[in-house]
C-alpha cells in the first residue's frame, strides 16, 4: 500500500492518495483515488483513477464526483476543490473528468462542486437518461402491456427469491443475454460482483425468478439508505410469455422498496448519451418512473487561478 501527501499551506488542506484503493478492479485501473482532510479530520473522497496525464472519476463505479461529509459547508468545499486543482496540476494531471453524483443519492442539498465547475469553466461533454420512482409522488401502472405480464407471471406459478449465490444469474441469464443482444459481457465478472456482495450484504441484493424450479429471470439491487438502485437486469428468451421481470418489477417497487424514496432504474441512453434506448426507456416509464440525469464534466486543472476572486 503506498501513500503519497500533498500539503496546501495556505488552505490547510492535506490529501492523501493510495493505489489499489479499488481491489476488485485494480487489473483494469491506475488508482488515483484521494481522500480529503481538515484538521486531521476526513471530509471527503474521491474514487478516481489516472489514464496517461488525466484523471477520471472512477471509471470502474457507476457514479461518482466528490463524497462529502455531512459537516462540510461551501467555504471548505471550495478548499476541497481549489486545492485539488493545484495538486492535480502540480502533479502533472491537465484534465480532471468528473461524473457528478445525482441528486437522489445525496442526503442533503449539495450542489457546491456544481457552482464551481461553472466558476472554472468546465466543459459538459455527456448526460445520462436514469429512470427513477419517487416513492412520494409514485405513479401508478397504466400500461396494458405490464398489467398483461404481471397477470401472466402470476398465472405462470412464477416465484421470487433473493439469493446469495449470484452465480445461477449471472451464468445463465445475464452472460447469455447479453451475449446474444449486444455481444458484450457484464462489467463484473461473477467473481467480482460476489466478492462484493461478501463485502456489503445489506447493500448489494439479487432477486431471481423461477419458472418450475429453472431461473428464468432475475435483477441486482445496489442499495443506500434512500434509493434502491437496478445494477443488472436480465430475463431468458421467453420474457414476454413467461412475465418474468414485470412480476418481479412489479413486487420489488411495490413491495420490497416501498420504504425507500427513490427506485433507480438506471440509465436507458448508450454511445455516451448521445443516444436513447427508447425501448428500454419505454419500459421504465411503464411502471411509473420518470426522468433524471447524470452529468459529466471536463476541467482544466490550471483553471483553479479563476477561483482566486470567488469571494467578495
Amino acid at each position: 500500500m503506498i501513500w503519497n501527501r500533498f500539503i496546501d499551506g495556505s488552505k490547510n488542506a492535506t490529501f492523501l492518495f493510495k493505489r489499489d484503493f479499488l481491489e476488485y478492479h485494480k487489473d483494469r485501473f491506475q488508482d488515483h483515488s484521494l481522500l480529503f482532510f481538515k484538521d486531521e479530520l476526513l471530509v471527503g473522497l474521491l474514487p478516481a483513477n489516472r489514464v496517461g496525464d488525466e484523471i477520471y472519476s472512477h471509471q470502474g463505479l457507476s457514479y461518482g464526483g466528490v463524497l462529502l461529509s455531512s459537516k462540510t459547508k461551501f467555504d471548505d468545499i471550495f478548499y476541497i476543490y481549489y486545492s485539488l486543482l493545484k495538486y492535480l496540476e502540480q502533479y502533472n494531471i491537465y484534465k480532471l473528468h468528473l461524473k457528478l453524483l445525482p441528486e437522489i443519492y445525496t442526503k442533503l442539498p449539495s450542489d457546491e462542486i456544481s457552482y464551481l465547475l461553472f466558476k472554472t469553466e468546465a466543459s459538459l461533454v455527456r448526460k445520462d437518461i436514469s429512470s427513477v420512482i419517487e416513492y412520494s409522488h409514485q405513479l401508478q401502472i397504466d400500461s396494458s402491456n405490464r398489467k398483461r405480464g404481471i397477470k401472466k407471471g402470476i398465472k405462470n406459478n412464477l416465484t421470487i427469491k433473493e439469493e446469495t449465490d449470484l452465480s445461477a444469474f449471472w451464468n445463465e441469464i445475464l452472460i447469455p443475454n447479453l451475449k446474444e443482444s449486444h455481444n458484450v459481457l457484464p462489467v463484473h465478472t461473477v467473481s467480482e460482483i460476489s466478492k462484493l456482495r461478501n463485502k456489503f450484504p445489506n447493500h448489494i441484493k439479487q432477486y431471481s425468478v423461477f419458472h418450475e424450479n429453472k431461473i428464468v429471470a432475475g435483477a441486482t439491487i445496489f442499495e443506500t439508505d434512500t434509493v434502491a438502485h437496478v445494477q443488472y437486469i436480465s430475463a431468458n428468451k421467453d420474457r414476454q410469455q413467461q412475465g418474468g421481470l414485470d412480476v418481479l418489477f412489479n413486487y420489488l417497487i411495490n413491495e420490497k422498496y416501498k420504504h425507500k424514496k427513490y427506485f433507480d432504474f438506471g440509465i436507458s441512453t448508450e454511445n455516451q448519451g448521445r443516444h436513447v434506448n427508447q425501448g428500454l426507456l419505454s419500459w421504465k416509464e411503464s411502471f411509473g418512473a420518470r426522468s433524471i440525469v447524470h452529468e459529466f464534466y471536463e476541467i482544466s486543472t490550471k483553471n483553479h487561478v479563476l477561483l482566486n476572486d470567488l469571494f467578495l
